[in-house]
């Protein structure tokens, strides 16, 4: 039985005194949460802040990005996978679509990314999805495997028990629109299914969350659905409450 996973991706947002009022909210509710997996994703520049903010050992931290590079050295404004280990990060969000939209990472690239966390010990949240165009065009699950082949070419498919897997429509994210649970589903089978085919131990124990403007309102039908094993929350993960509600629903 997979146990729920629930992530908080604040993106570029946040102050000190927008994050603390922020870990406040979510340090009086995540005792009430049960028998789900929680993290929020910070700035990295505010990793340190959040760590030590957070109380009850219920909300785990991770970052949003690290260096291609797996040991620290001349790369300036970069942050290292033993950086934010460091500071206590449990995991990373990695191939991200604005990542690879915005910055130009190649599914190669992610995929060393993806390495260079598992050989330090820190989990993955690897995020594949397709846009638009590529869904209306019949090339969606197309994409997808290459993403997925990617990294299983660098790592290997039993390191995938070590990774979770955050499926994102590209055309979902941050604007209002929402796959259906139905469409969620489809793509989240796809992917199991996908990795089934090289091993089924493996596949089965994968965590895969669904992306894609989540919120409380859409959280439960989504969250119902057998191969939707939580969420990776944007917008919604900078309101407490809404972060909060969105857990509950993967509780139920």
């Amino acid at each position: 039985m997979r146990k729920p996973f629930v992530a908080g991706n604040w993106k570029m947002h946040g102050s000190k005194a927008s994050i603390e009022s922020l870990v406040d909210g979510l340090n009086a509710q995540a005792g009430q949460i049960e028998n789900v997996d929680m993290a929020v994703c910070p700035p990295a520049i505010y990793i340190d802040f959040v760590q030590s903010s957070l109380t009850g050992g219920k909300i785990a931290v991770g970052a949003q990005n690290i260096a291609e590079e797996p040991v620290q050295g001349a790369f300036t404004g970069e942050t290292s996978v033993e950086m934010i280990k460091d500071l206590g990060c449990a995991y990373v969000i990695l191939g991200h679509s604005e990542r690879r939209a915005i910055y130009g990472e190649t599914d190669a690239q992610v995929a060393s990314k993806v390495k260079v966390a598992l050989d330090a010990g820190v989990t993955p949240i690897l995020c594949v999805g397709e846009t638009l165009e590529e869904r209306e065009s019949g090339v969606m699950e197309k994409v997808i495997a290459t993403q997925i082949d990617a990294v299983v070419d660098v790592v290997g498919i039993e390191a995938f028990e070590k990774i979770v897997i955050a499926y994102e429509p590209v055309w979902a994210i941050g604007t209002g629109k929402t796959a259906s649970p139905e469409q969620a589903q489809e793509v989240h089978a796809f992917i199991r299914g996908k990795l089934a085919g090289l091993n089924a131990v493996v596949a089965d124990k994968v965590i895969i969350q669904y992306g894609g403007s989540v919120k409380p309102d859409n959280a439960a039908e989504l969250f119902a659905q057998a191969d939707i094993d939580g969420g990776l929350i944007g917008g919604a993960s900078l309101n407490a409450d809404d972060f909060m509600a969105i857990c509950k629903a993967a509780s139920a």
